[in-house]
Parts: structure tokens; C-alpha cells; sequence
């Protein structure tokens, strides 16, 4: 026994796996009584959604599976990879992997292994147990033709022979075999259709070759784990899921008629197999059914694909299914907020052996009766043993992956690399540069990912990558890198995309002009209204203006479309917490982590709305997986400092928040500032109006220079010698005179709205509230308040902490509106901006210079 090893809870755990299964295809089966076998298992056992990870590439997603890690680490970056010793590319191939894998982990710990056909498996790994790669099933040749294994597709080699008669070749089948999935073949059938006719039979053996060596592992082996990959699913569902009910806009009725029933005759198929599976493993063993993502099959199948490398996995959705039983696991419940990162976790836990903290998954501890206190170590990879995995330094024949290539090539995943082949390895290497990339957004490191779009992008104009590269300087809120990288992706001639319209809105955003960003996401609703995510950003748009019924609307409509949006149920949340209806903000939080539960966000809103209701127990749950995934969110630390003060009686959580963001959260202070009577304290009460928190005394009481007050902080006044009170300015607004910006410390971020106003009103407005004859124009003063200013906008230049919003006078007094929206689009608060415009009173602009005459 491991040293490793704790409390086992499974005796035996089989995980299979189902490539593309999705439960809106499913559950009409079910109903139907046409899955009878999963639902037995769905009946005995858990079932829920599990998430995807991006970008949705079956190799990377069936790796990360295995390893409980993202693709930069564990290093299988896409279909191919280059084959340098014969300069061209290949299939991508175990020898990819660069970390662990379960089968790793556990063959260390003395635990007996069959895995088969898993992607990307080849060549098989020396583990304890057997391995049957994903070239196992790979057909070369007619029937008549020799038909050798290719090299190293078994592990051990002396059950190679006895493994190679179990596979089935497409020529075996029979009418008999393929009837059921073409019915309608039996009264008419096509000659012109034979090439689809034989993509079921080359799909069908392959499935009946891997179902086969299972099966045999199965029944002649021990084993404590055994991991089986079918791909069926999603070959099916690539070349006959336009023709799956309801017939589509398009399709012939005689290609609809005769190609109908595929897809559902794959998931039967698969309902048969995985009776002869669960027969096998015994009532005693741990099943894990899953699939790596969805794929769409009702009115949000894409119209068409784009032509680029891996276009198929547009058809991807992006939710897969789960179900698991076993002793000790909870009966006929739903698993909620499960990512393919937990797998490897969940598995390590299931036989009591610890999870690396480098893994990016966690065990799924909610299909347990009893859950267990799970165990952790570093990491696997610093733990010797024999885990079987391959020496860094092993090259593989190629000839072994020509059939596996071309049959990527075929399902269009692989462009041919034709007979330039220095062409398609430095193609190869950009594709794979590209995912890695797109890893890294996934991951949220969006400097890295903007680092290697770069390259590529410089290398190679290609739309797909200028789309990426433009979402990174989104997130990254670089408007200026934004809009030059905009202007040269919206000349691609095929830039007509409402994506593109999405990053324009955002791009107008980020310069603080909502209202025009607002007419784009319209345009883009009037041309893309069946796209569930304009809905969705357009809500969010709304949102930050307060158009909470609108916002509503467009949540609504997104969910109308798609009601697995995490997005949108995550906007209704905010919507109905604003409308202070907490117990549905409540629930459409949980719908959206139970969809998507790396959402720090939709965490966040859960535990406001659980503080409403009371239940601050259940709210400090939420607030401290808000801060566990999001560790810079200072209103979750204070929201759970005021819990564990005020409510629950736990000084010490208190106490340990508190300091967590004293040191660690540079926090964000809001500044309002330009010259005296520049309307600093107008830009004032419209942020009290809009809903912002502000820093100010009342010492100073409002007079008739000022009717409304002055939004005045005494200690402001003394920041030349003591700057120690602007934590208290932390997460508020605070009022600041432009000549004392320049003793401003670097340990906080600045948002600077720095109001500006004709200079001549300005003198005259001070002199006035002097009692000085407004007629003395002071010179002297004049050029001192310009020097003032450009010492202002020099300071700005130099310091990267501090972003500004020029606010003119006259715009906001003339138009309140607008300047409004543009300040909360600043700020990227969530303002109410009518109320902010209803508190500016024109009457009150009384030095107003004349208008020059002409």
C-alpha cells in the first residue's frame, strides 16, 4: 500500500468517456425510453452539467481531464504538433504530455491501470496495467490488405497479436449494422450518398474496435481503475447533426429523410455499449461517465463554419454531461458547478490519495454521502516512482500517425498540409502559439496571452487572431492599444462579424462614450438579435446605466435563446438584487454557479443577496469563495469583516480580512478635482446622486456661493504634510484641489476627474466669492493657474497610477446626460446616471462669460 494513500473510498472506478455527449440530445431519449441503460445509472447515481475549458479542442480537453490541469501545463496544444526529425507534422502524440496523468499518479501508488484509446494516448505508456493507444482502432487499407498494429499502440506487447483480432474493420459490417442508423436506405438509397454511408461504417468499427478491447480488459485483467474513450459521438455528431430533427431551413428533404436518424442512433448505440460496460464492472464499482463539451443540435447549430484550422469546434457547446455512481455516492441528485479540471481531483480523492495544489481542479466532494476531508500535496510531478510515463527524449516512427492524420483532415479539425512542409510546421507552431494563448485568456492572464497574440498576429493577419488579441486589450483596459489594433482588424474583408460590433461597443466603453457604444450594441442586436450573447452584452450595458428593466429585457431574451448562460443569469442576479427581490437574486446566482462556478462575480452577488435574507452563515460561504477566486475584491473582505463582527461573533476571520486588505489590496480612490469654482462640488453631488460613496465631512455648510454645499474633507487640506488618512478615501470619492495632486503617495490607483472651466469664469467666480470687484482681472494669478494645470497633465503623463476623465463645464451643465454616462463609464461603476444628470441645476452656472460679438 502508498504511503500516500488514506481512506479509499471506491474499490474500483470506471470513467468513461463520451466525446460531445450532450444532455439536450439525451434527455428527449429518455423520456422516450430509448437510453434505458443511462437511465439506470442517472437513476442509481449524480448528473449534472460539466464545463468546458477553452478552446474547446478535444486533445487539450481529454489531457486536462487526466491531469486535472490546464493546457501551458500540461502541454498538448492542438490536433497536430511538429514532427521535426521528418520536418512536417503528425497527430499529436503522448510523448506531448508533460505531467502526469492519473493512470501515472495511481500505477506509482501500486494500483493496477487499463486505459484504451484515450486521446491522445499513443504511444502507450509503460504503466502498471494495460494500455491500448488512440491509433488501436485506426483502419489502413481494404479489408483484403494487411492490416499490422501500428508500433507501440499496446502496452504490454505480448497482448498486441491477441488485441489486434478484436478489432473490427468497416467492411465487416453488414446492411444489418448500418440500417439503424439510415432507416430510410431500406426503400431508396442513392449511389451519390455513398461516401456518407461509409463515414457510419468507418465510425462504427472504430467505436465496435475500442468497445472490444475494453470489454476483453475487462474480463481477463485486474484492475483498479479502467479508462475508456469512445469518440463516436462526436464524429456522428460532426457529419450528421445539421440533418437531426427538426429539418433546418435548407436541407433537402431527401438528404433530411434518408441522415435523420444518425445521431440518434449513435447515442443508442452508446446506451448499448455502456449496458455490456456497467455489466462487467459489478454493482461494486465507482462508474464516471462524462464528455469533454456539448454540441449544439437545436437552433443554435452555426449556420456555417469558418475556414480555419479546427472551424468544427464551432459546433461545440459549452456544456457537457457527468454522471457518476457508486457506494458511497449520493442517489438520483444533480452535481452542480463541475469542471473537466475536477475529474483528476475527484479521482485522486475517490482513492484516498492526496490532490496537487498544482492542479487547477478540485475534488467534487458533493456526490459523496459523507464527503471526505480531502488531502493535498505540492505536487505529483516532484514524487519518484514507477508511473510509466515516457522519457522526455523518445521520437516516434511517423508512419505510425499517417491514418490518424488524414482522418482529422477529413473532419476538417486539420488543414492538409500539403507539400510545403516547412510552411505547415511554422503554420503548426502559430496554431499551437494561438491555443496556448487562448489558454492564458482562460487562465485571465491576459498580459501573457496579449505577449504571444502579438507575435502571431504580426506574423500571420488573420481575423481570429486580431479578435483575440482586441479581447485582451479589452480586459486589459488598454484603450489605446485597442483602438489601433481595431482600426486594423475592421478591414478584413470578412470583419462584417457582430463580434467585431461587441468589441467596438467595448472599445467605446473604455474611451467614455457609452451612448455611442450603446447605438452599436443596438445595430448589432438589429442584425444578430438570435445571438443569445448580444443579448447578454447588451444587458450588461444597460446595467451600468441603471436601466435595470431594460438590462432585464435583454437577460431575458438571452436566456429565451440559450437558458444555460451563466452570463445571463448571472445579469439577472444584479438586476434583481438592485430591485431588491434577494431571494430570486439568489437563485439566479446559484443557476449560474451551478452552470459556471469559477464565477467570482455571480459568488459575490449570491452573498449580498444571503445577507438580505440573513442567512449570514450561507453568505460568508459565498463571500469567502468570492475572495478565494478572486483575491483583490475588497467589497467581498469588508462585506465578511462586517459578517464575522456584527453577525456570526468570529473576530479572528474578522481581524485576519482586515488585515488581508490593509497590506495586500492597493485599493482604488476616486478623486474629483481642477481649480477652485471649476465645478468640483457639482461633480460631487451628481456622484452622491449616481449612488457612490463619498468622503466628506459637512464642516464646511453650504452658502450662497455654494446653495448646494461643498462636498468639502477637512484633513484634504493638509495633504502637503500628512497624506495617512487616504485609506479612509479607499473605495470612495473625495474631493481634491488641483495644486495639491502632486503630493498624491504611489501606494494607492487614482481615477482622476478633473473638471475643467473657461479661466476668465473661473477668476471671475473667485473673485466674487472674495467680494473682490470682478472687473480687476488678476494676470498674475491667470498665468499661475495655467502653470498649475500643466503641471497637472505632466504629472498624468508620468504616472501610470492615475487615469483621468477631463470633464468640460459647460458640456456637463449643458448636457448632464451625457456627461453622466460618460463618468460611470470612467469609472466602471454601476451609476445611477439619470439621478446624477436630475442634480445639475443650470441656474446655478452664473458666471457664464459673454459670447464674444461679431
Amino acid at each position: 500500500m502508498s504511503c500516500f494513500m488514506g481512506t479509499r473510498i471506491a474499490k474500483r472506478v470506471l470513467l468513461i468517456g463520451w466525446d460531445a455527449a450532450d444532455w439536450k440530445v439525451i434527455n428527449p431519449l429518455l423520456d422516450q425510453g430509448l437510453m434505458p441503460t443511462l437511465e439506470r445509472l442517472v437513476n442509481q447515481g449524480m448528473m449534472g452539467n460539466i464545463a468546458t475549458l477553452d478552446p474547446p479542442l478535444s486533445p487539450i480537453l481529454w489531457t486536462s481531464i487526466a491531469t486535472g490541469k490546464l493546457g501551458d501545463k500540461h502541454g498538448v496544444l492542438g490536433f497536430v504538433e511538429p514532427d521535426v526529425q521528418n520536418s512536417t507534422i503528425r497527430p499529436v502524440q503522448s510523448t506531448s504530455r508533460k505531467v502526469k496523468a492519473i493512470w501515472n499518479i495511481l500505477s506509482q501508488n501500486g494500483l493496477k491501470c487499463n486505459v484504451v484509446a484515450w486521446w491522445p494516448s499513443h504511444p502507450a505508456e509503460q504503466i502498471n496495467g494495460v494500455m491500448v493507444s488512440n491509433f488501436y482502432q485506426k483502419v489502413k487499407g481494404h479489408y483484403v490488405d494487411p492490416w499490422p498494429l501500428a508500433p507501440g499502440s499496446v502496452w504490454p506487447p505480448e497482448l498486441a497479436d491477441t488485441l489486434a483480432e478484436l478489432r473490427v474493420h468497416p467492411a465487416e459490417l453488414t446492411e444489418q449494422h448500418l440500417l439503424p442508423f439510415i432507416p430510410e436506405a431500406r426503400n431508396h438509397f442513392d449511389m451519390r450518398y455513398m461516401p456518407a454511408v461509409n463515414m457510419i461504417a468507418n465510425v462504427l468499427a472504430h467505436a465496435a474496435s475500442v468497445h472490444n478491447a475494453a470489454t476483453y480488459l475487462m474480463r481477463t485483467t485486474e484492475w483498479d481503475f479502467m479508462a475508456v474513450y469512445y469518440d463516436a459521438i462526436d464524429h456522428f455528431c460532426h457529419g450528421f447533426m445539421k440533418f437531426h430533427p427538426p429539418q433546418r431551413k435548407g436541407i433537402p428533404d431527401e438528404l433530411y429523410r434518408l441522415f435523420k436518424d444518425v445521431v440518434t442512433s449513435a447515442y443508442r448505440f452508446h446506451d448499448m455499449m455502456l449496458e455490456r460496460l456497467l455489466n462487467l464492472a459489478g454493482d461494486d464499482t465507482t462508474v464516471v461517465l462524462l464528455s469533454d463539451h456539448g454540441f449544439h443540435s437545436d437552433h443554435l447549430r452555426p449556420n456555417r463554419l469558418p475556414k480555419e484550422p479546427a472551424g468544427p469546434a464551432f459546433e461545440h457547446a459549452p456544456f457537457g454531461i457527468l454522471c457518476c455512481k457508486g457506494p458511497g455516492i449520493l442517489a438520483d441528485e444533480r452535481i452542480y458547478g463541475a469542471t473537466l479540471l475536477d475529474i483528476a481531483p475527484t479521482l485522486l480523492t475517490l482513492f484516498g490519495l492526496p490532490v496537487g495544489k498544482d492542479m487547477d481542479g478540485k475534488p467534487l466532494l458533493q456526490i459523496f454521502k459523507q464527503p471526505p476531508e480531502p488531502h493535498f500535496i505540492e505536487s505529483w510531478e516532484a514524487i519518484d516512482g514507477p508511473h510509466g510515463m515516457h522519457p522526455p527524449e523518445q521520437q516516434e516512427d511517423p508512419w505510425t500517425a499517417q491514418e490518424a492524420l488524414r482522418q482529422l483532415i477529413e473532419l476538417g479539425y486539420v488543414e492538409d498540409p500539403g507539400p510545403d512542409k516547412k510552411r505547415a510546421m511554422e503554420k503548426n507552431a502559430r496554431e499551437s502559439n494561438y491555443y496556448r494563448a487562448r489558454i492564458l485568456m482562460f487562465r485571465r492572464d491576459f498580459a501573457a496571452a496579449a505577449e504571444i497574440l502579438e507575435r502571431i498576429y504580426a506574423e500571420d493577419k488573420q481575423l481570429r487572431y486580431g479578435l483575440s488579441l482586441l479581447g485582451c486589450y479589452q480586459q486589459l483596459r488598454d484603450a489605446e492599444k485597442f483602438r489601433v489594433a481595431f482600426e486594423e482588424v475592421k478591414k478584413f474583408k470578412e470583419a462584417d462579424l457582430v463580434q467585431l460590433d461587441v468589441m467596438e461597443a467595448a472599445l467605446l466603453l473604455l474611451e467614455c462614450r457609452p451612448r455611442e457604444a450603446l447605438q452599436v450594441m443596438k445595430r448589432a442586436e438589429e442584425k444578430s438579435g438570435h445571438l443569445p450573447h448580444v443579448h447578454v452584452h447588451l444587458g450588461r450595458m444597460y446595467l451600468r446605466t441603471h436601466r435595470n428593466d431594460d438590462a432585464l429585457k435583454s437577460f431575458l431574451r438571452a436566456l429565451a435563446l440559450d437558458s444555460q448562460l451563466p452570463a445571463a443569469h448571472q445579469g439577472l442576479s444584479i438586476v434583481y438584487l438592485r430591485q431588491g427581490r434577494y431571494e430570486e437574486a439568489a437563485e439566479a446566482a446559484l443557476t449560474a454557479i451551478g452552470l459556471q462556478y469559477h464565477q467570482p462575480q455571480a459568488h459575490y452577488c449570491l452573498g449580498e443577496a444571503l445577507m438580505h435574507l440573513q442567512w449570514y452563515e450561507k453568505a460568508a460561504e459565498a463571500f469567502e469563495v468570492c475572495c478565494s477566486m478572486m483575491p483583490g475584491n475588497r467589497k467581498a473582505h469588508l462585506w465578511l469583516i462586517e459578517l464575522y463582527d456584527k453577525h456570526l461573533k468570529k473576530p479572528d476571520k474578522a481581524a485576519a480580512h482586515r488585515q488581508f486588505v490593509a497590506e495586500r489590496i492597493k485599493g482604488t480612490i476616486t478623486i474629483v478635482s481642477g481649480l477652485p469654482r471649476s465645478g468640483t462640488s457639482m461633480m460631487m453631488q451628481m456622484l452622491a446622486a449616481g449612488g457612490m460613496s463619498l468622503l466628506a465631512d459637512g464642516q464646511r455648510p453650504a452658502d450662497e456661493n455654494n446653495p448646494k454645499g461643498y462636498y468639502e474633507y477637512e484633513k484634504t487640506k493638509r495633504l502637503l504634510t500628512d497624506a495617512s488618512w487616504l485609506h479612509e478615501a479607499v473605495g470612495k470619492a473625495v474631493k481634491i484641489v488641483a495644486p495639491l495632486l502632486v503630493n498624491l503617495p504611489p501606494k494607492y490607483d487614482y481615477r482622476i476627474i478633473f473638471m475643467q472651466r473657461d479661466l476668465d469664469e473661473v477668476i471671475r467666480s473667485q473673485q466674487i466669492m472674495l467680494g473682490k470687484n470682478p472687473a480687476n482681472y488678476p494676470l498674475a494669478l491667470a498665468e499661475a493657474f495655467k502653470k498649475q494645470l500643466e503641471k497637472c497633465e505632466a504629472m498624468f503623463r508620468r504616472h501610470p497610477n492615475m487615469k483621468v476623465l477631463h470633464v468640460r463645464y459647460a458640456d456637463a451643465i449643458a448636457q448632464p446626460l451625457e456627461t453622466a454616462e460618460t463618468v460611470a463609464a470612467f469609472l466602471n461603476e454601476e451609476l445611477d446616471v439619470e439621478q446624477m444628470a436630475a442634480v445639475v441645476d443650470r441656474s446655478l452656472y452664473r458666471n457664464k462669460m459673454p459670447a464674444p460679438h461679431t
